[in-house]
C-alpha cells in the first residue's frame, strides 16, 4: 500500500513523542509504539474517512508525517494540531516559589496540549480507565483491541509490529458482556463505552465549540461520565490546556507535592493551582513529563473516583 508524506515545518523544536505520548495506553498498546532511537511515533487511528497509520519522525525544526490508509488526507491535515501547533503557552508563566513548575518549563519548553480531533477514541480510552489502576486499563485496552480492532494499513514497525486501529463505535457496541468481563471490564465501565458509542456523532460535534465549560457539559450529559472522564477527553481531543484531572486517586497529589512539598486533596490543589487557571492541565502535564510523585505506601489501589456519584457508595 503507497503513503501520502508531508513534512510540517514548525519553525521549533517537536518530539511527537513527548507531546502526544500521554495517547499511549502502556507500553504495549497496539495503536500507539515508541521508536526511542529515532523519537519516531507511530499512531493507528480511525478517522470520518477511514482507519489509518500515521508515522510522525522528526528533523530539526520539522517533522515528516508519513500516512497510509483512506483516512490519510485526514490526519495528515491535523497533524499540527496534533502535535500542538493551536496551543499557546501565552498567559502561562511559573511562579518563583513553585521551583519544580519552573524547572519542568525549562527543560521542556516545545511541550504543548495535543488535539487528535478524535472525541469519541478519547472517551472509549478514558471509559476503560476509571476507577482502576492504569496497568489494569491498559490490559483491558490492549485485549479488546487485539480482538476487536483491526489490522492498521500500511507496514509493520521496524521490530514487526502490526498496530491495530481501535474498533468503531458500532464494534464497541457488539461487544459481549462476557468479552467486557474477560478483559477485566465490569458493567459499569463498559456501559460507559456502549452508551457514548451510540453518541458518537454528538461526541465528534462537540470539536465546533469553543467554550470549554459547554464541552465539559455535554461530555458530562452522558451517563457515567464525570469530571475526570470528562478532563481526560478534552485533554486529548479537544486541546484543552486547563483540563486538570480532578478526581484522580493520585494526580492532585502529586502536582501538590512537587509545587509545595505537601500531598493536597482536590480542593486544597485547586486553590493552589488556581493562579494558573487557562493553563492548570499544563501545569499536570510538565510536572508528569518531570517524573515527579508524591511518596507511595503500601500497595497500589483502585478507588472509584472517576464517575458521578462514586465516592458516595464506598459510605
Amino acid at each position: 500500500m503507497s503513503s501520502v508524506v508531508r513534512v510540517w515545518r514548525a519553525g521549533r523544536m517537536v518530539d511527537p513523542h513527548s507531546v502526544i505520548g500521554g495517547l499511549r495506553k502502556g507500553p504495549g498498546d497496539p495503536a500507539y509504539y515508541f521508536e526511542s532511537g529515532r523519537r519516531t511515533v507511530w499512531r493507528a487511528t480511525r478517522t470520518p474517512d477511514g482507519p489509518v497509520l500515521l508515522r510522525l519522525t522528526p528533523y530539526a525544526g520539522e517533522v515528516e508525517a508519513e500516512a497510509w490508509g483512506p483516512g490519510a488526507a485526514w490526519v495528515l491535515d491535523g497533524v499540527p494540531e496534533l502535535l500542538g501547533e493551536a496551543d499557546s503557552w501565552d498567559g502561562f508563566e511559573p511562579l518563583p516559589e513553585h521551583g519544580a513548575l519552573v524547572d519542568a518549563a525549562r527543560r521542556f519548553p516545545h511541550v504543548r496540549v495535543p488535539r487528535t480531533r478524535a472525541v469519541f477514541e478519547a472517551m472509549a480510552a478514558a471509559g476503560i480507565e476509571q476507577v482502576v489502576t492504569g496497568k489494569e486499563a491498559f490490559r483491558a485496552w490492549r485485549l479488546l483491541l487485539r480482538e476487536y480492532g483491526e489490522p492498521a494499513p500500511g507496514p509493520s514497525t521496524r521490530d514487526g509490529r502490526v498496530m491495530i486501529v481501535p474498533p468503531s463505535p458500532e464494534e464497541w457496541r457488539q461487544i459481549p458482556s462476557w468479552q467486557w468481563l474477560r478483559a477485566g471490564v465490569e458493567g459499569r465501565r463498559s456501559r460507559v463505552v456502549v452508551t457514548a458509542a451510540t453518541r458518537a456523532k454528538a461526541l465528534e460535534r462537540t470539536l465546533e465549540l469553543t467554550d470549554s465549560a459547554e464541552i465539559e457539559r455535554r461530555l458530562r450529559s452522558l451517563p457515567g461520565v464525570g469530571v475526570w472522564t470528562a478532563a481526560e477527553v478534552r485533554q486529548r481531543a479537544h486541546g484543552d490546556a486547563d483540563a486538570f484531572s480532578f478526581a484522580d486517586y493520585h494526580v492532585s497529589r502529586d502536582v501538590s507535592y512537587a509545587l509545595i512539598g505537601e500531598e493536597l486533596d482536590d480542593d486544597g490543589c485547586a486553590e493552589l493551582i488556581e493562579p494558573y487557571r487557562g493553563h492548570r492541565f499544563r501545569v499536570q502535564r510538565l510536572l508528569e513529563l518531570a517524573g515527579i510523585r508524591h511518596p507511595r505506601y503500601g500497595p497500589r489501589k483502585s478507588l472509584p473516583t472517576h464517575t458521578p456519584g462514586a465516592t458516595h457508595r464506598l459510605r
